[in-house]
């Protein structure tokens, strides 16, 4: 099922197609965030308004379905773009300057800025001169590729291994080590599980369903059996769904509560949220006692659920359920049936370590999962600002800015700052809780130096809760709290801040945290993201970190990176990524992502780089050049951030199978380097790309192994055979480092190698790669660069120029000695005649030869300096 939001002027993820402005660079390009590797699935497809209406704008895109298709293959099968417009053209195998495509079958003209012209007046050092292009024939015989250009009336399929065009530099190469995009596809499990269709007959049309937003409804199912009352598990459920009630549940939600041990139980009937009064009342039917019960029925609780929630229109279908619980239930599989069928939505919250994986019911009905450890300064009402009532919309759900928790020794304090930045601040709350009797001391300071205490506070000395409500938009800057242990033992003190964007006209900055998949094997990491924007616009350069909380011992951080290299498939999306591999203990994880911007530091990208469909400005019909209407590009004025800002998000949890229990072996390799860079200069390669560690991308690898060939396929199919490049001076650096290296290709590249087809042994380009090893472990085989030394088709005739120049100067050069030679002899034969003449005439004679002998040595000596100058300017 394809879900389709249109959220116009507001952004809310959660769909398959999300329909909302960007005020962006080429603002109406449609785009599909991908943030996964090859044949991975992406987030969301995202179309403008103005794409969808403006009948004008898609001449340079297609037909919208063609431009759906285009989309939908990127978001669903997680294939990537086979143009690329950083680099639009590269030389083939056979020396020829080629536009980036696929397949090559597409044919087209060269032109300038000044019109048509040959490849050999448009290519200089840089293959093309500023302003060449390649502009495409509006018709066409190639069918192919759906990836590069849709708009094309004759393509109509993708690149198959026969068409596929393995030497363009496009994206699709470099994440899917060379494979076509049909390749990739047809791998995927939609293919693997069903057979193509026989016969000529038409498949069978799709259905539509609109379905409109209803009535918001939510039913909170509360274990209340003995095993709540271990931990201070009851009193840490009761502090969360407080919280829920008061701060997160949106305005005009129908809200529930039933509560379960051995049996189901109605504590409040629906109730609609419209005041601050209704929320109280909510609040006032929580559990506040566990009962003797120790059997628990998790189906019971939540038969009684979803009569609460059918009292409003007679079905569950829509509505959202919270089930909290600690326990087991040996009789879950008798109610998985109706839980399926209900519609509802059911979000798991598990507490400590002793809940079976089968409780855990969100993976059947979409859902999210958490887990809070059985750890008293685990801050659980993080996970709960998770859970939204249905809409999604950012503009209706609070934003958490800080969530921490510590044990503090009596008589000490816990003390933080927390930002609030210029896009938040309405409704603003801070939120104390602990665990003794009384409440402890509160200091609170705005930006401004106002100060609130605990009288400022509201408490609620049953749930061991204090809250600071701040009317209207709170003041943007820092606000400092500290909060005092005053009683005589050891207590976990916890502080939540929340708050509402400030206006409806700009979205906040906002942090997702999630994992690839919530469930893993020892030695199969956990790949940890969190998506950290403005709308749709990535921010970037921020600090973030992920926190990880296993069931005992202590919790791990993790810094996330936005590099495109290692977990991270590609850079400045705003997603920040990274592996996990820490596991302590077989069972569950929680995860917490934080992140920090500061404002001193460039953060707003203006566009995504990835996967838009390609737009055409212009094509050739019936011999002349056709322009399309020219993309908008739109500029966006970004109010100064002063403050910058911090945020907080659950991640849910995952689970760890198979850890061992005692040492853990070393079998974990460096990750795929997949960001390998190369550019020549002056006859030298000067490599680039981000260190991978010794364990995927942690610590730091043995060695590196480079190797080149003149043959794409050789390098490709047969790594370990190509040209080894010397790398004894190339130590590897810590994870995350950015490496260079040169070397000269001209010490390796006359050693013997085979050619593939279409090779010739007077070839100037060569393919690098790179793999990384440690001991025995070896990452697999980086993405493959191309590097061309010189275009020799080109560069023959100014050779050709050059040998005809030096030869006519070696002419000259040998003549002018030939006639200094000469001259030399003569002036020795003279010299010797004159001594032998009569001695009365020598002095005259003496003096006249004299003479005669300077002039002659000057001018043969102008000769030879004529000669040497002659010989340096050539």
């Amino acid at each position: 099922m394809v879900t389709i939001t249109v959220v116009w002027k507001r952004a809310r993820l959660g769909a398959n197609v999300i329909v909302a402005d960007w005020y962006g660079t080429h603002g109406d390009d449609p785009y599909t965030l991908q943030y996964r590797g090859c044949g991975k699935e992406g987030k969301y497809i995202r179309f403008t308004p103005d794409f969808l209406l403006n009948e004008n704008l898609p001449a340079g895109y297609g037909p919208r379905g063609r431009v759906f298709v285009h989309e939908w293959t990127h978001l669903r099968w997680g294939v990537f773009g086979e143009y690329n417009n950083e680099k639009p053209f590269y030389i083939n195998g056979q020396n020829q300057i080629k536009e980036t495509r696929c397949s090559s079958d597409i044919e087209g003209i060269f032109v300038s800025e000044k019109g048509p012209c040959p490849q050999a007046n448009c290519i200089i050092s840089k293959l093309f001169k500023e302003g060449c292009m390649f502009i495409y024939n509006s018709t066409q015989n190639a069918t192919a590729s759906i990836m590069f250009v849709q708009s094309l009336s004759s393509v109509v399929e993708f690149c198959n291994a026969s068409t596929h065009n393995q030497e363009a530099p496009n994206l699709q190469n470099q994440m899917c080590s060379l494979r076509s995009t049909w390749d990739v596809i047809t791998d995927s499990a939609d293919f693997n599980n069903c057979a193509p269709m026989n016969g000529t007959e038409l498949p069978p049309p799709p259905t539509f369903s609109l379905v409109q937003a209803g009535n918001k409804v939510v039913c909170l199912v509360l274990h209340v059996s003995r095993k709540m009352a271990e931990a201070d598990r009851l009193l840490r459920l009761q502090q969360a769904a407080e919280f829920y009630l008061m701060q997160i549940v949106e305005i005009h939600t129908f809200v529930g509560i039933a509560s379960f041990d051995s049996k189901g139980a109605i504590r409040a009937q629906l109730h609609q949220i419209n005041s601050n009064d209704d929320q109280k009342l909510l609040v006032s039917f929580l559990p506040t006692t566990v009962s003797d019960e120790a059997e628990t029925s998790v189906c019971s609780g939540l038969k009684k659920g979803f009569e609460v929630v059918e009292k409003l229109n007679g079905k569950a279908y829509g509505s959202v359920m919270i089930l909290a619980t600690s326990g087991d239930d040996r009789h879950i599989d008798n109610c998985l049936l109706t839980v399926f069928s209900s519609g509802s939505t059911i979000h798991s919250f598990t507490l400590g370590s002793s809940v079976a994986e089968n409780l855990e019911l969100s993976h059947l009905t979409g859902g999210l999962k958490f887990f809070v450890p059985d750890k008293s300064n685990s801050n659980s009402m993080v996970a709960f600002s998770r859970i939204s009532s249905g809409t999604r919309d950012i503009f209706q759900q609070r934003i958490q800015l800080e969530s921490t928790g510590e044990i503090v020794k009596p008589y000490h304090q816990l003390k933080n700052t927390v930002t609030v930045d210029s896009s938040v601040g309405n409704d603003t709350i801070f939120l104390v809780t602990w665990q003794t009797s009384g409440p402890p001391e509160i200091v609170l300071f705005d930006p401004n130096g106002r100060n609130y205490n605990t009288n400022s506070f509201t408490s609620n000395v049953a749930l061991h809760t204090a809250r600071l409500w701040i009317p209207g938009t709170a003041t943007p800057g820092h606000w400092t709290y500290t909060v005092n242990n005053t009683h005589h033992s050891l207590q976990a003190l916890k502080v939540t801040v929340t708050s509402w964007a400030s206006s409806l006209a700009v979205p906040p900055a906002t942090v997702e945290a999630y994992v690839e998949r919530d469930n893993t094997h020892f030695l199969h990491p956990v790949m940890i993201y969190a998506n950290v924007g403005k709308g749709f616009y990535p921010i970037l350069n921020a600090t973030v970190t992920a926190t990880i909380e296993p069931e005992t011992g202590d919790p791990v951080t993790l810094k996330l990176f936005d590099d495109g290299a290692g977990a991270d498939g590609l850079k400045n999306d705003g997603i920040y990524s990274r592996y996990f591999f820490s596991f302590a203990i077989s069972g569950r994880y929680n995860l917490k992502g934080h992140v920090h911007w500061s404002p001193s530091i460039s953060s707003l990208a203006h566009s995504i780089p990835g996967s838009h469909a390609m737009y055409v400005p212009s094509y050739i019909a019936n011999g002349n050049i056709r322009m399309n209407a020219p993309r908008k590009s739109m500029g966006r004025s970004e109010k100064e951030q002063k403050w910058g800002f911090s945020q907080v998000s659950s991640g849910g949890s995952f689970s760890v199978l198979g850890v061992p229990a005692g040492p853990h072996p070393d079998m974990l390799p460096p990750c795929k380097i997949i960001d390998l860079e190369a550019i020549k200069l002056e006859g030298e390669v000067t490599l680039s790309w981000t260190a991978p560690g010794e364990d995927f991308d942690q610590g730091q690898a043995t060695s590196y192994e480079i190797r080149m060939s003149k043959s794409l396929q050789n390098i490709q199919d047969d790594f370990n055979n190509a040209i080894l490049v010397n790398t004894s001076k190339l130590n590897p650096q810590e994870a995350g480092t950015k490496e260079i290296f040169t070397f000269l290709p001209k010490l390796v590249t006359n050693e013997p190698e085979n050619q593939s087809d279409g090779e010739t042994q007077d070839s100037r380009r060569i393919y690098v790669a790179i793999a990384m090893g440690r001991s025995s472990l070896e990452s697999a085989v980086s993405n493959i660069v191309q590097i061309t030394l010189f275009i020799s088709q080109n560069s023959a005739p100014i050779l050709a120029r050059d040998c005809l120049i030096l030869k006519g100067v070696l002419t000259a050069m040998g003549l002018i000695g030939i006639i200094c030679l000469t001259i030399v002899a003569i002036h020795y034969i003279l010299n010797r005649k004159k001594r032998t003449a009569k001695k009365e005439n020598g002095t005259k004679l003496l003096r006249t030869n004299v003479q005669s002998a300077f002039l002659l040595r000057y001018k043969t000596h102008g000769l030879c300096i004529l000669q040497n100058h002659t010989n340096k300017a050539n």
